[in-house]
Order: structure tokens, then C-alpha cells, then sequence
């Protein structure tokens, strides 16, 4: 078996040790969830994500948008910066890097200084101008290799998720968030929704993220959500998510014009449901 490939039964407990999670463990004693994924659903997760985030396209695995500071890598569109820039958001693909060189993948040669190096194509232009050096196609071949690994990431970065949006959400709905968030996890399907709306609109717990108030993360669409079966789970999570998202667009303000986009993040969300 290839050593950076997970193993045919990959197992993931939500949530792991680490020491923020164990932190807010001590404050909910009672969180527990966890699924067992084959190979196979980890990697069709992970081209999912990639359909979603980069129309699945080899290209699209290394983009940098227009009036972005930024590239956004593989199949999550990971944020990697410039030397010497930094930005509102989080900088997630050296993150991504140290996780899969722990899995022993073999890094391309760009990648093999530091997990921390700074993106090495300092503007959009220069970044476009190298699209088909050698290190470019070396890089687009790695995260073509890795689809799998990336989801792995993707996947533990949900984990983490849960003891964050507990803190966030208000004492009377606690317990009915970390009952949608198991409802939604004990399936690779519903999970998919999970990974990917949390990579699409995150955790929903950072204030900064927000119009008058009101967030459009994974904590909003599931406090909005009240099943107590499985049945149904996936159809009103994309319930859910649909209205909080144009929530947000009408939260908005008007110079931003974010009803260009709600078209395009309701086909999204209707994916989770296959719709």
C-alpha cells in the first residue's frame, strides 16, 4: 500500500486532542461523533469539493483571482500568501502542506524549503505569466496526486469545528447544534455537506464575519435546523443553508452586490441534495 494513501478503513473521531479542543472538552464533556470512511469515500469527498470549488478542473487547482492578494490552491481553493502579505483571511495552504509531508507524500520540489515558505510569485501577473513552467506543472501534478489528502484535511477541519461553534452559540442552543451536527456527520454524504459548506462559508463564528449581526456559517445553518431523526437530515440542511445565505445577501450592503452571486451559491448548496 502506498504510504500516503490513508488506509482502507480511515477512522475520524470527532473531535481529536489537540489542546484547543481539549480546552473546550472540559466545558462539553459530552461531545462524541465519529465516522468511519473507506478510501473511497474520503476521495470521492475530496472530488466533490474539487467540482465545487474548481468546476474539477486540473487548471482550477491553481488559481488566483482577480483583485486577490493571494493563490488558491487545490481542490479547496487554499489561501497561500506572498512574502511579506497578509489579508483577512486565513492562510490555510501551508497548513495543508505540513499535513499531507506528515502523511510521507512527496512534496514537489517548490515545496520542499519549508511548509511555511511564502507563495514564491509575488502578484496575480507573475502568477499567471509561470502557468506553464515546469514548477507550476509539478505543483498542479502534486495536488492532482493528493486529492485524497486534501479531503483528509478538509475533513479535519471539521472536527475542530464543533467545540468552536459550541462556544460561539448561546447556552439554550448547544445541545440542539451538536445534535444537527451528528445527525449531518454519520453518513460520507452528509458529511460532504459539512466539509464543504464549512470550506464554502466557514465556521460562522468569527464576528467579523457578519452583516447587522448576523452570520451565514455552518453554526447559522444549524441553529436554524430542529429534525430529531435522520430522515430528512440533507434536504433540510440545504433548506437551512439556502435561507441563511440569502439572508445574508439582503443583510448585505448595497455597494457590495451580493445578489450576483446567490444564484450561484444556491446551485451549490442544491448539490448536497443532488438537486
Amino acid at each position: 500500500m502506498d504510504k500516503c494513501r490513508p488506509s482502507r478503513k480511515q477512522r475520524f473521531c470527532l473531535p481529536r486532542g489537540s489542546s484547543v479542543i481539549a480546552a473546550t472538552i472540559a466545558l462539553w464533556p459530552h461531545i462524541s461523533c465519529a465516522i468511519t470512511f473507506s478510501h473511497g469515500d474520503v476521495l470521492r469527498i475530496g472530488q466533490r469539493v474539487w467540482q465545487n470549488e474548481c468546476n474539477g478542473t486540473i487548471s482550477g487547482l491553481t488559481a488566483w483571482n482577480g483583485g486577490e492578494d493571494f493563490a488558491s490552491l487545490g481542490i479547496g481553493h487554499f489561501i497561500w500568501y506572498p512574502k511579506g502579505r497578509r489579508g483577512p483571511f486565513e492562510e490555510s495552504f501551508p497548513k495543508l502542506i505540513s499535513f499531507i509531508s506528515t502523511r510521507g507524500a512527496k512534496l514537489p520540489t517548490l515545496l520542499l524549503k519549508s511548509s511555511e515558505q511564502p507563495c514564491p510569485w509575488n502578484s496575480r501577473a507573475e502568477f499567471l505569466q509561470a502557468q506553464h513552467t515546469p514548477e507550476m506543472n509539478q505543483l498542479r501534478q502534486f495536488l492532482v496526486d493528493t486529492i485524497d489528502l486534501q479531503a483528509e484535511f478538509l475533513i479535519a477541519r471539521l472536527e475542530g469545528a464543533l467545540p468552536k461553534m459550541l462556544d460561539e452559540a448561546t447556552p439554550a442552543d448547544r445541545a440542539n447544534v451538536q445534535q444537527q451536527f451528528e445527525r449531518m456527520s454519520r453518513t460520507p454524504r452528509r458529511c460532504f455537506a459539512l466539509v464543504d459548506y464549512v470550506n464554502f462559508k466557514g465556521e460562522g463564528v468569527l464576528h467579523t464575519e457578519r452583516y447587522q449581526g448576523q452570520g451565514w456559517g455552518l453554526l447559522q445553518v444549524l441553529e436554524s435546523m430542529h429534525g430529531a431523526t435522520d430522515a430528512g437530515a440533507v434536504d433540510e440542511f440545504v433548506r437551512a443553508a439556502k435561507a441563511t445565505l440569502t439572508r445574508r445577501v439582503h443583510n448585505a450592503p448595497p455597494e457590495r452586490h451580493e445578489s450576483r452571486w446567490l444564484s450561484g451559491w444556491i446551485r451549490r448548496v442544491n448539490s448536497y441534495s443532488g438537486g
